[in-house]
């Protein structure tokens, strides 16, 4: 089957036209919004502040978002958010080009910019599947990440060529206009009518009937409905709480102690090569994908998360360029064979019905841990050296890997690929805690 086949869908081009767009403003706003803030009052606590209030707001609404999206209709949801932070992005660039800025003005601002998207992440993501058939299922999301990774490739450095050239201010415009181009493509996209996702209800699995008209209820029963879909499939909790842990590692070992290490060994521009490298293994892991055909998906993308020991370790032992490189490599084309397996399990797993909120509950586990780790990563650091705390990170993340496939859901998931619209019937029973 051609990897481009879910390019066929029309739907599916649109949310791809609007996410890669998305994606290409937000790797130019973080270069703009760091070099705003420094230019304004030259201290990295402000700049913590600023983003740290976004990140804060978003993962205290991430869940409402889950629950709205599963409520109405997902493109409106994704055209309402991206018009709103269009305005937010849109408001904080007048004001850094007039030179009216202030900290608590940014701060506000990036509180609520926090809070729109946190209302369309979990609508984004779990709308695919309504897209396209469940055959090409997971090839759409390996063409997602593939396209993902290759917009912030030219994103964050074009971030800089705009900022050095005409300054941060129109560097945050550039992401308020692609916020609207992107409002644009979601306002065209069209679910198909009697559009099926994943995990049908029982009773239609059964062929008992259509299923019963559900009832509605209140924001706070969606999201208990939720969290028991969350919690009722082991292989869902362990992975998301195992990756709590390896977000925690890879945010303070990479994000916060990385720079350091590199400033005293290979240099920042080297480090910038680290980096490109690791989302070049990414944007090859994306195509690699699209392509891997095996029962035990899951397990496969879990067991290739090791590779993420690699860059960490080598930044604690021989912080070498060539094996940081080979390092930083391996570890993205490892970490998008798991964020495809993960992704089509859910798909393939979880109700549709239920999908976004069984999403939001996985972004709040992963959002969390990362400012855990860039906020402890520093003292650990301090108080017992940077070269043990960033073994110390490496084998937090090996024994958060071990502990995935110590669980026997994690490793006898089946992977479901269908041919079909409709997805197989299950082949395994879900099991509970």
């Amino acid at each position: 089957m051609s990897f481009l086949a879910p390019l066929r869908h029309t739907p599916f081009r649109f949310l791809l036209a609007g996410r890669t767009i998305n994606t290409f403003g937000n790797a130019v706003a973080p270069v703009a919004l760091a070099f705003a803030v420094l230019d304004l009052t030259g201290s990295p606590r402000d700049l913590g502040l600023v983003v740290g209030a976004r990140m804060l707001v978003n993962v205290l609404f991430l869940l409402f978002g889950g629950a709205l999206a599963d409520r109405m209709p997902k493109h409106r949801l994704m055209v309402g958010s991206s018009l709103a932070a269009a305005v937010t992005q849109g408001a904080v660039a007048a004001l850094i080009l007039s030179g009216t800025a202030t900290i608590p003005l940014l701060i506000g601002i990036s509180a609520v910019n926090g809070m729109v998207s946190a209302l369309a992440l979990p609508a984004s993501s779990s709308i695919l599947p309504q897209l396209v058939p469940a055959g090409i299922r997971q090839q759409a999301i390996a063409l997602s990440r593939l396209a993902f990774n290759g917009a912030y490739i030219v994103g964050a450095p074009l971030g800089g060529v705009i900022v050095a050239g005409v300054g941060p201010g129109w560097g945050i415009a550039v992401d308020a206009v692609t916020f609207l181009l992107s409002a644009g493509a979601f306002a065209l996209l069209r679910v198909p009518a009697g559009a099926t996702t994943a995990a049908p209800s029982a009773a239609a699995a059964t062929g008992a009937g259509p299923p019963a008209e559900p009832e509605r209820t209140g924001i706070l029963a969606d999201l208990r409905s939720g969290w028991s879909e969350f919690r009722s499939r082991t292989w869902l909790w362990v992975v998301v709480t195992a990756f709590a842990a390896i977000n925690v590692a890879l945010s303070g070992g990479m994000s916060v102690l990385g720079p350091v290490v590199a400033d005293a060994t290979v240099g920042r521009r080297a480090w910038g090569f680290v980096l490109a490298a690791q989302t070049l293994g990414m944007m090859l892991g994306a195509l690699v994908a699209m392509r891997v055909t095996v029962s035990r998906l899951l397990f496969l993308g879990v067991l290739c998360t090791a590779f993420e020991v690699l860059p960490v370790l080598t930044l604690g032992v021989r912080p070498h360029l060539g094996l940081l490189l080979a390092a930083a490599f391996l570890a993205g084309l490892g970490i998008e064979q798991f964020v495809v397996a993960w992704e089509t399990s859910m798909q393939e797993h979880v109700p549709a019905d239920k999908l976004a909120r069984v999403y939001s509950y996985d972004m709040v586990g992963s959002f969390v841990a990362i400012p855990v780790g860039q906020v402890a990563a520093g003292p650990i650091a301090q108080a017992v050296g940077v070269e043990p705390t960033l073994v110390g990170a490496a084998v937090l993340i090996g024994l958060a890997v071990a502990a995935m496939l110590a669980s026997r859901d994690v490793r006898n998931l089946r992977h479901r690929p269908a041919t079909s619209p409709r997805p197989a019937e299950p082949v395994m029973e879900e099991s509970s805690r």
